[in-house]
């Protein structure tokens, strides 16, 4: 069985393979194969909506799916600051502006929170909600990760991509972007919401095979 990524941040489709290759069971990774949009004719550009994260997965799994005919796996994510009103939030990924990057997108924001000196003014969560669409029989399943955490006051690290390197999870002194990509897998917001799509995966895949 293939399943579609619906993504072109590399970064996140890195993130959900490595998922399935460092946690999924190894029965239900011989029956599944993960494909991406350089592998597939008539991938969409698919222009999101500014309602609600899970409004956004579905939307991205049920075009993608609708223009490829694959089942679609798609998840919509972002960081939500408390003290700023649950900002960025769905804008996330274009923050600083509609061709912004990265690293824009993490300056303004510590710019905005410049004048919150005290770590506990800082909380924040990384939200994800993940779809898994048929072309033909509509919505397989959906799944929710939330990470809480902090935004700390400079960047460090060097893995992950995003908000990585100014986003310490609760409970520790690192960031993001410091921890062990095994390690992120298992405290983020995708990992956590990966890792309900794989219960569902593994018993969908054996009742369909």
């Amino acid at each position: 069985m293939e399943i579609l990524i619906a993504s072109k941040n590399k970064g996140k489709i890195k993130e959900i393979k490595d998922y399935f290759i460092t946690f999924g069971a190894s029965s239900l990774l011989k029956k599944i194969k993960l494909i991406t949009f350089e592998e597939t004719p008539n991938y969409p550009d698919i222009e999101e909506g500014d309602a609600d994260f899970l409004e956004n997965a579905i939307l991205k799994a049920k075009k993608t799916a609708e223009a490829t005919g694959r089942i679609t796996l798609a998840d919509d994510s972002g960081l939500c600051v408390d003290i700023l009103g649950g900002m960025p939030g769905v804008i996330s990924s274009i923050y600083a502006g509609e061709n912004a990057n990265d690293l824009q997108n993490r300056l303004k924001l510590l710019d905005e929170l410049a004048q919150f000196t005290e770590p506990s003014l800082r909380t924040a969560r990384f939200v994800c909600h993940m779809v898994l669409w048929d072309p033909e029989g509509g919505l397989l399943n959906k799944s929710e990760g939330i990470c809480e955490g902090r935004i700390g006051f400079v960047e460090k690290g060097t893995g992950g991509f995003g908000y990585d390197p100014i986003f310490i999870p609760e409970g520790s002194m690192l960031t993001m972007a410091e921890i062990s990509p095994e390690d992120k897998n298992i405290i983020s917001h995708r990992g956590k919401a990966l890792m309900k799509m794989v219960y569902f995966l593994t018993a969908y895949v054996d009742s369909n095979s």
